[in-house]
């Protein structure tokens, strides 16, 4: 697919929605890309709102916002400045927010609101507009079948409500990938039963429907329509009758189908009596009902008196108590009301804080999305939600702190009190990832002031640079910046959004670990207030949740994966760690699958990514080391295994397969093609013909084995020629040759090309199962003879060859091109449905699929727990970890798992607790300390893999160790000097209580110098 610009001719610009089209699809995709929505409202919310819609891709943008723009706006609003005050909010921005996305018009809608204006729009959303106003736009939007999304946010409440008409249609109601499975019987019955391959449960539901194919015997069931399944357990499951079907003998694969939902929506007048609502936190499933009427009340007060309750104040307050308690005899079902939670949304009514806006902002830009292409489960029909928690208990709440002091964070401020105002600006905050997470959360720390003071700081670090991809959700960065480093950009464009911020962030571009831990040594991390991760791997996240352990820093963590998105807190003392908890691993594909006998285009896929390193990276490594290493071939013999496939490499690139030009190197991929689409499958159909049987009487060839055919070459198919043109330029990609990719300039040579014929050979071992060894055993002569046959190093003076280091963004590098071409070919070989190079690439590059609405909401949670941190809490249970699917919609919060605790001779510990030794004691002291302290007999003494001491060691040997202050004694076991940026070891004992028993103890921290 060419990347052409949406409008010009609606094709999809990949490059730069690749990793949302990982989450939408084409179809969804194209549906938005003819999509006009008007956005009514650009404060905070509605330019949250805009941002994200603008990144995902529609037809055109159009604003709706006459009012000047006011001080407090800039709590929320990220694209207005001090200079726009004044300035009509959707003019000033306009041109910002067109910038986010060249395919994407924004407007700027003048006059009013009517039929006629309404009508040209798909999806209209209200922000800022009093209710009456609302109800009489959603009145024209129900009527014209235009859908209506109101929303607002008010101090720690939100709110959104929909309408997209009768009869919506829902395409997709997860976006999860259909599921598929292989079938192993279906019974001939009223209730037909299918039982699948005992490998894999089939994880489908009640409800759920399927369709067949490849089914041998019972053929009526091809291609069937889709059928209702009922699961009777995880490997079978009823389809309805099949009594008069023919009777099932084998085969077959079951794909399951979505079938598209309708939904009545009713209109956002009609429902405010008898409201049907999503539940946001099932902790608080009385406050939707009173919420509902509360904000009615709210919106009533505002029509009254011209303005939002003042903040903090009783008379107020009590006023909307009372509307609402009037308004609870409009709704069909009488409801108890608190007056504590409605006084609380009065009071903070007229305060507007950047997390909230960024949690409503992702989840109705997400419904936006939704309505405009029917992917996905909308919101039916209201949502209500509040982060009441983060309001702040250790800093003074007041009518007066609450008061406006003509400062950008009077929206915060409002709802939070200027005490906690001052605590926010002097926290010292350490960013670890500047991507599309980072981006987000510098944002909101923007808007939040967060580290703006005299004793503030934010610190960023991320080692990457911006790539073209990064675009379409990294919203600080612009094509311009392309090539330039993330966190560098990231904060030039925060600055630019609060000049407070200016002075007061300082950038890194090294990676953390245990290399840089010269440069984020411990004065660095004990001057923290805390540690936030926004990173994309698991190995970097545990990295940093040990050493927040270690400097006991709190630690924020969040993650996101399409429309899911999970945050977690970590606190010192109160929960466990990132790392007390994993996820399973990731299944593997058995290796004899991936050789002989994929039955999936997943195993297709990982066979070809395989097949890359092994032709234009392994190879070319290796002719590098051998003539750059005097002990290269040394080495090699003593590993096991490969030895000899690795020494043939590098004969064959050096000698029998080097290319003197590009015509060889199409001679080469002629004839790879050759080895392994024809030669290899026929000698494994030799082995295994198609009617052999096992020694317990079943076909071989069944089950998960398909059997395979060996292809013929045809350049006039096209799949054979993009392998042999992209496999040619791979292979002089790696010798420095210059390559075309004429197809018709490369069948001209290859009408030249010899291809030698094949026998397949007995005596071949074939891996079978998983856990059987077919190496042959080493034939030490012919490795000899490869090795002889090697030209000496010292006469190939600078020759090098360029390894083709994968890279899946780089369409111009053939690399995704190859592997597809060599994927699908073997798809063909074994009867597996081809994937296009879309697929491949999500597959073969292990793209984490992402989109700007999932980032946003997860930064905003995160947010929201950052003030707990920030107000110092310790009650555990005012913290929420947050896993969200905005796709079902599913929220589910619940407080973070406790630390678990262990004990020695009457005393807790946590993973929190250690053993401080201020000073370098030599090891007689330090068991003496154990000894007289803490009541332990220590027995064994580690620091990292260097033993120290053991009960079993000689006497002379123990004797020496234990004179030797603890530094000199690491420095002498592990044959290294201890770095001069290094306080202080780490030490680990067993020990024995007081009775003698071995128990398990916390860690040493021996503080070696200031």
């Amino acid at each position: 697919m060419s990347n052409m610009n949406v409008d010009s001719d609606n094709t999809i610009d990949e490059g730069l929605y690749s990793r949302q089209l990982y989450v939408l699809g084409h179809e969804a995709m194209q549906k938005m890309s003819v999509a006009h929505v008007l956005i009514i409202g650009l404060k905070g919310l509605g330019v949250e709102i805009a941002k994200n819609v603008i990144l995902a891709g529609v037809k055109s943008v159009t604003l709706y916002d006459p009012e000047a723009a006011q001080l407090h706006d800039l709590s929320t609003q990220f694209y207005l400045t001090t200079e726009d005050i004044g300035k009509p909010r959707a003019q000033v921005s306009q041109p910002r927010l067109a910038e986010l996305n060249q395919y994407v018009p924004v407007h700027v809608l003048e006059g009013d609101l009517t039929e006629e204006v309404l009508k040209n729009y798909k999806v209209v959303v209200a922000t800022e507009l009093t209710l009456s106003k609302q109800l009489e736009v959603s009145d024209l939007c129900h009527a014209n079948n235009i859908h209506f999304i109101s929303t607002e946010v008010r101090g720690l409440f939100g709110r959104v409500f929909n309408d997209f008409g009768k009869q919506f249609e829902v395409i997709d109601t997860t976006g999860e990938e259909p599921l598929q499975g292989m079938i192993a019987a279906i019974t001939n019955d009223a209730e037909g039963v299918v039982t699948c391959l005992d490998e894999t449960r089939h994880g489908l539901e009640d409800g759920d429907h399927v369709t067949f194919t490849e089914i041998q015997g019972m053929t009526a069931l091809n291609g069937c329509a889709p059928r209702e399944v009922k699961v009777l357990g995880p490997y079978t499951f009823s389809i309805g009758d099949t009594s008069g079907l023919e009777a099932y003998t084998r085969g077959g694969l079951f794909q399951q189908v979505k079938m598209p939902k309708k939904i009545d929506f009713q209109s956002f007048r009609a429902s405010l009596s008898k409201p049907t609502y999503v539940d946001s936190d099932f902790a608080k499933f009385d406050r939707p009902l009173q919420l509902h009427v509360g904000f009615q009340a709210l919106h009533a007060f505002v029509e009254a008196n011209g303005r939002y309750p003042r903040p903090r104040n009783d008379e107020d307050a009590d006023k909307v108590l009372a509307l609402t308690k009037d308004l609870v005899k409009t709704l069909a079902e009488p409801i108890d009301i608190s007056d504590k939670l409605i006084k609380e949304l009065a009071y903070q009514s007229a305060g507007e804080i950047a997390p909230m806006v960024a949690v409503n902002g992702g989840l109705v830009a997400q419904e936006v999305l939704k309505a405009v292409s029917g992917k996905f489960n909308p919101i039916f029909q209201y949502m209500y939600f509040d982060a009441l928690e983060a309001l702040p208990v250790n800093s003074t709440l007041s009518e007066a702190l609450c008061a406006p002091i003509g400062s950008r964070y009077d929206g915060q401020i409002a709802v939070f009190g200027r005490e906690f105002q001052e605590k926010i600006a002097n926290t010292r905050e350490f960013l670890v990832g500047a991507g599309a997470i980072g981006c987000e959360m510098l944002k909101n720390w923007a808007l939040m002031g967060l580290g703006s003071g005299p004793n503030g700081k934010i610190i960023i670090t991320d080692m990457d640079t911006i790539e073209k991809s990064n675009l379409n959700r990294q919203f600080l960065f612009r094509p311009a910046d392309v090539g330039k480093l993330k966190s560098e950009c990231a904060a030039a464009a925060v600055s630019k959004m609060n000049p407070d911020f200016a002075n007061n962030i300082e950038t890194y571009q090294e990676r953390v670990g245990p290399e840089t831990e010269n440069l984020y040594n411990d004065d660095f991390f004990e001057a923290l207030s805390g540690v936030t991760n926004a990173l994309d791997n698991v190995e970097a996240r545990k990295y940093m949740d040990r050493r927040c352990v270690y400097f006991r820093k709190p630690l924020l963590e969040s993650g996101t994966l399409g429309t899911k998105g999970n945050t977690q807190v970590v606190l010192p003392y109160l929960t466990e760690s990132y790392s007390s908890s994993q996820d399973p691993p990731e299944k593997a594909i058995p290796i004899c699958t991936l050789k002989n006998f994929p039955n999936a285009i997943e195993h297709t896929i990982q066979w070809a990514r395989d097949l890359f390193e092994g032709y234009f990276k392994q190879p070319a490594d290796n002719v590098n080391m051998y003539l750059t290493q005097p002990n290269f071939v040394e080495s090699v013999q003593k590993q096991g295994g490969s030895q000899k496939e690795t020494i043939e490499s590098v004969y064959n690139f050096l000698v029998a397969e080097k290319p003197l030009s590009f015509e060889d190197c199409v001679a080469w991929a002629r004839n790879k093609f050759e080895e392994v689409y024809s030669n290899n499958i026929r000698q494994l159909l030799f082995n295994f013909p198609k009617d052999s049987v096992t020694n317990s009487g079943t076909p071989f060839w069944s089950g998960p084995k398909r059997a395979p055919e060996p292809l013929v070459f045809d350049d006039k198919n096209a799949t054979h020629m993009d392998f042999v043109v992209y496999g040619a330029n791979l292979h002089a990609f790696n010798y420095g040759l210059t390559g075309t990719t004429d197809v018709d300039a490369i069948r001209k040579i290859l009408a030249n090309v010899v291809v030698p014929e094949f026998q397949p050979k007995s005596g071949v071992k074939i891996q079978v199962q998983e856990n059987e060894n077919v190496e042959s055993s080493n034939d030490d002569d012919a490795l000899d003879d490869v090795i002889n046959k090697l030209p000496a190093p010292n006469t190939l003076a600078g020759l090098q060859l360029m390894p083709a280091e994968f890279e899946k963004d780089d369409d111009s590098n053939f690399h995704i091109d190859f592997i597809t071409a060599a994927s699908n070919l073997r798809a063909s070989n074994y009867g597996i449905a081809a994937a296009d190079r879309h697929k491949t690439k999500f597959i073969a590059g292990k793209i984490i699929p992402a989109i700007a609405t999932t980032t946003a909401m997860v930064t905003g949670l995160v947010c929201l727990e950052l003030y707990k941190v920030i107000d110092g809490k310790d009650d555990i249970e005012q913290y929420k970890n947050g896993f969200v699917n905005l796709a079902l919609p599913f929220f589910g919060f619940s407080e973070p798992i406790a630390m678990p605790t262990m004990e020695y001779n009457d005393k807790k510990f946590s993973l929190w607790d250690r053993f401080d030794i201020e000073t370098d004691i030599t090891l007689q002291e330090f068991m003496d300390f154990f000894e007289k302290e803490h009541e332990l007999e220590v027995t064994m003494v580690s620091s990292g893999v260097s033993m120290l001491y053991s009960f079993f060691y000689p006497k002379k040997k123990a004797q020496e160790r234990l004179a030797m202050p603890i530094s000199k004694l690491v420095e002498s076991v592990s044959k290294k000097p201890i770095p001069p940026h290094v306080k202080a070891v780490i030490v680990e004992i067993c020990a024995n209580d007081k009775e003698g028993e071995d128990v398990e103890v916390p860690y040493v921290r021996v503080k070696i110098r200031n």
